[in-house]
């Protein structure tokens, strides 16, 4: 299951936008020590509606997203820093930070006003700080154990690519610019840096901007931000949002329609979290249920397995493969299966998104 963690200043909106996504009936609360509210939210796909209403089947399972939202506690660390005690936050596979962009008197904002491109530089401020306090009490301890292991090749490698990521720290970069991958990705995953995890700005908007949402970014002054790697941002209305929640699925089909919207903004949230990741849907189809499963690009047809099943993996034989384009247009696997679009692939397969799978395994 893919993992976010909700983050951002008071007053942004943010415990809302994680109740809304959530459907969580009240907002988190804390009993005085950091610690993590965790609730799952649907991923939207058309598709998986569309087989159910193929095949009918018992149970209809869509792929997940758990999302994190810090309670209101207080302690000796505070903002950033604190996240890093936090499993649901160091253990993240994306940040969304909440950024506010709506001004109501009524809520004041900490700051003073209201200043998105300010709030979503201090907040990366942060995550840089916290992960370059980390760094700088490890290259301490790596450099104890050089003088007494001598030269230990492997703690060698872990020094230089941390000094590489202490030097962009220093210089204000998150580490997810340095875009490090093979051994030096894998030497640095046990640390979980925040900075390094991709980041998704959800930016709340008042209600009268929603005609200018698709220039959201280029209202709140983040154009070069968002050129960072692996950022994204994708506007909503928390407050619309919450009304949309508030109405059965016809009235809320027509205020959308009437508002100009498609979807309603948690659902392009949930969507948005979904692709930062590059992650995909394969589907898995028949009487008793049909499900989507999540998992990253580029995952072949064996590591897809073991996302039902580790056993399914482990015995994996073959997998059986059509496309759900193929699939709805035949209206049978035995109709794609004479038709020769349903095919018999190994354990190497990589996986495309929609693919509907069944796979053969010995017990």
């Amino acid at each position: 299951m893919l993992r976010a963690g909700l983050i951002g200043f008071p007053a942004s909106g943010k415990t809302a936008l994680f109740q809304l996504l959530t459907s969580a009936r009240e907002a988190p609360r804390s009993g005085g020590k950091q610690e993590a509210h965790v609730g799952v939210a649907r991923v939207p796909d058309e598709r998986l509606d569309r087989l159910t209403a193929l095949f009918n089947p018992k149970k209809h399972v869509p792929a997940t997203v758990e999302f994190a939202d810090m309670g209101g506690a207080t302690g000796a660390k505070t903002g950033a820093a604190a996240l890093l005690d936090v499993a649901a936050f160091r253990n993240a596979d994306a940040l969304l930070h909440v950024v506010r962009m709506f001004r109501d008197p009524s809520v004041p904002h900490a700051a003073g006003s209201v200043d998105p491109a300010r709030d979503v530089r201090t907040m990366e401020d942060e995550l840089i700080l916290a992960d370059l306090g980390v760094v700088e009490r490890r290259l301490e301890r790596l450099e104890r154990d050089l003088k007494k292991a001598g030269n230990s090749a492997e703690l060698k490698k872990e020094q230089d690519i941390l000094q590489r990521c202490r030097a962009a720290l220093e210089e204000g970069r998150p580490l997810r610019a340095l875009d490090l991958g093979g051994d030096d990705a894998k030497r640095l995953r046990g640390f979980q840096f925040l900075s390094a995890k991709p980041l998704l700005l959800v930016l709340n908007l008042d209600e009268a901007e929603l005609p200018r949402a698709d220039r959201a970014v280029e209202l709140a002054g983040l154009q070069d931000f968002i050129k960072g790697a692996a950022t994204r941002a994708v506007p909503i209305c928390a407050k619309i949002e919450l009304e949309i929640a508030q109405l059965d699925e016809a009235d809320a089909t027509a205020f959308m329609a009437d508002l100009g919207l498609r979807e309603s903004g948690l659902d392009r949230v949930i969507r948005a979290s979904y692709d930062l990741l590059g992650y995909i849907s394969f589907f898995t189809v028949g009487e008793d249920e049909n499900r989507a499963w999540s998992i990253p690009r580029d995952t072949t047809a064996q590591n897809a397995a073991g996302e039902i099943h580790t056993d399914i993996q482990r015995g994996f034989i073959r997998a059986e493969v059509v496309r759900y384009d193929h699939l709805l247009a035949r209206g049978t696997l035995a109709a794609c299966r004479e038709h020769g679009e349903l095919r018999l692939e190994g354990k190497d397969y990589i996986v495309l998104d929609g693919d509907v799978i069944n796979f053969r395994h010995a017990t």
